[in-house]
């Protein structure tokens, strides 16, 4: 699997034994098997999905409505058995509603604690946007701590625990912007786009056959499973100079770095956190260990670049006014510093 460029980025010996690697191959395998019985191509979402469950982090999705974002969150959640909840967003929505909340019993005289629907392995948001700025930061609190306080009591969440939250970019009313420093939160944010013809023929082929709302006929993988997974990414070896490699180009995203670009400040207001560069290393380990690699190489850092940090960069108003787009920045700055 080593290439001679990337011989220089392996370690001497592997991190992670043969039969721990040939099991991961196996379960990743059954997890594509049901994306592909479920979501007509859509290759970038599955990818960053499976990725993202993988590093143990929370995905954003956007795109206009019908581009499979509710499927391709319930399949991934079908490819895990793991509980599911899916939350609609509405601005009526409570974080009581969310979290949990205490139910005053009058035959025993006590209170007992009602669980919410974010105690879940997969909690589906649909439409965060459209929940107060209340309810989103109960939300965001139980992404980032990984509990809820209900009646002044703490209640740890399942793990492993993944949020997909979808927003819908188009409709303005009756919306709640997510402010930048929660959007941070999200290890990745997913646009979609709209399927190719001969995809979109395939898909209406399917409905009219059925397949599409057929049982699943592959297997599910158990949480045991994720948690396995989620092991080995985290012993993915990352070489020093990929890791000086991520730290330039965060810093070159700050109008720092080896090579800082000029003129940057025109289009940037705010440049990626430490987190951005956290989460470049933690996807570009869950892409390796989906290649059958023990180590990352510089194209792992690349690959999902504009998923990991098209929200964690805050143009300015002329960038804005100007249809900058974010993705256009990402690649300047890796243009700008040299691969390792």
């Amino acid at each position: 699997m080593s290439s001679p460029v990337a011989a220089h980025l392996a370690p001497a010996t592997s991190p992670i034994s043969y039969d721990d690697g040939q099991r991961a191959t196996t379960l990743l395998g059954q997890i594509g098997r049901v994306f592909d019985q479920r979501i007509v191509g859509q290759q970038g979402l599955r990818t960053a999905l499976v990725s993202c469950l993988l590093a143990g982090g929370h995905v954003l999705l956007e795109s206009v409505p019908g581009l499979a974002k509710t499927t391709a969150a319930q399949t991934l959640a079908d490819s895990v058995t793991g509980s599911f909840h899916r939350i609609q967003c509405t601005p009526d929505l409570m974080p009581n509603d969310i979290v949990g909340t205490q139910i005053y019993n009058y035959a025993t005289g006590e209170f007992s604690t009602q669980l919410g629907p974010v105690h879940a392995n997969l909690v589906l948001l649909d439409e965060i946007n459209r929940s107060s700025a209340k309810t989103q930061s109960a939300m965001l609190e139980a992404m980032q701590e990984r509990q809820t306080s209900i009646g002044g009591e703490m209640y740890p969440l399942p793990n492993p625990f993944m949020v997909l939250a979808t927003q819908n970019p188009i409709e303005e009313e009756g919306t709640y912007v997510l402010p930048e420093a929660q959007m941070d939160r999200f290890l990745m944010k997913e646009v979609l786009t709209y399927p190719a013809p001969d995809e979109e023929v395939e898909i209406l082929d399917r409905i009219e056959s059925g397949s599409m709302t057929a049982p699943l006929t592959a297997e599910s993988i158990t949480v045991a499973d994720v948690l396995f997974l989620q092991s080995l990414v985290t012993k993915v070896y990352v070489d020093t100079s990929i890791k000086q490699y991520i730290v330039a180009l965060i810093n070159t995203t700050r109008g720092g770095g080896p090579r800082p670009l000029p003129n940057l400040n025109q289009h940037v207001r705010v440049g990626a956190s430490p987190r951005g560069g956290i989460a470049l290393m933690r996807i570009a380990q869950a892409l390796a260990l989906q290649a059958g690699r023990a180590y990352v190489v510089p194209d792992d850092v690349k690959a999902l670049r504009h998923s990991v940090l098209r929200h964690r960069i805050v143009r300015t108003y002329d960038a804005l006014a100007n249809n900058v787009a974010p993705e256009s920045l990402i690649d300047a700055v890796f243009a700008a510093v040299p691969s390792p």
